[in-house]
């Protein structure tokens, strides 16, 4: 499995969002300078993450973008499967039930099962308000 550039600027913008703006709005110009990533690109982000009300938007010369609520309320699992859809490791453990002809006699699909729910416990257990942390403790 392989995080995309979607999914990892996707937790830098929020981030992003998060530290810049607890004044007002953050505008995609401005992230973009500060994280090195094209406003083209970030206007994608921003528009999925807008649509699934991960962020508020507002137009005009004072508009731009903020947090829908606290950055503790985000886990990073989220983000990371809105922009990069199921975390799974193999295509028979994406979506719900497993629809696989051999998976009652796969001997490998115990260890995907397994390696699955340790993605998912690991993803799901730090939040937004962790790389905010994070950011703050490395700009000391």
């Amino acid at each position: 499995m392989r995080i995309s550039t979607k999914g990892r600027y996707a937790l830098r913008l929020m981030t992003d969002i998060a530290v810049h703006g607890q004044d007002g709005w953050v505008s995609l110009k401005d992230a973009a300078a500060r994280q090195g990533i094209s406003v083209k690109y970030l206007e994608q982000i921003a528009g999925i993450l807008s649509r699934a009300g991960l962020l508020h938007s507002s137009r005009g010369a004072q508009g731009g973008y903020r947090l829908t609520r606290a950055p503790e309320e985000y886990p990073l699992g989220d983000i990371l499967r809105l922009t990069e859809g199921d975390l799974a490791p193999v295509a028979c453990l994406e979506g719900g039930e497993n629809c696989c002809a051999r998976c009652d006699t796969c001997t490998t699909l115990d260890f995907w099962t397994g390696l699955y729910a340790a993605v998912q416990q690991y993803v799901n257990q730090y939040t937004l308000a962790d790389l905010v942390r994070s950011q703050q403790e490395k700009e000391k």
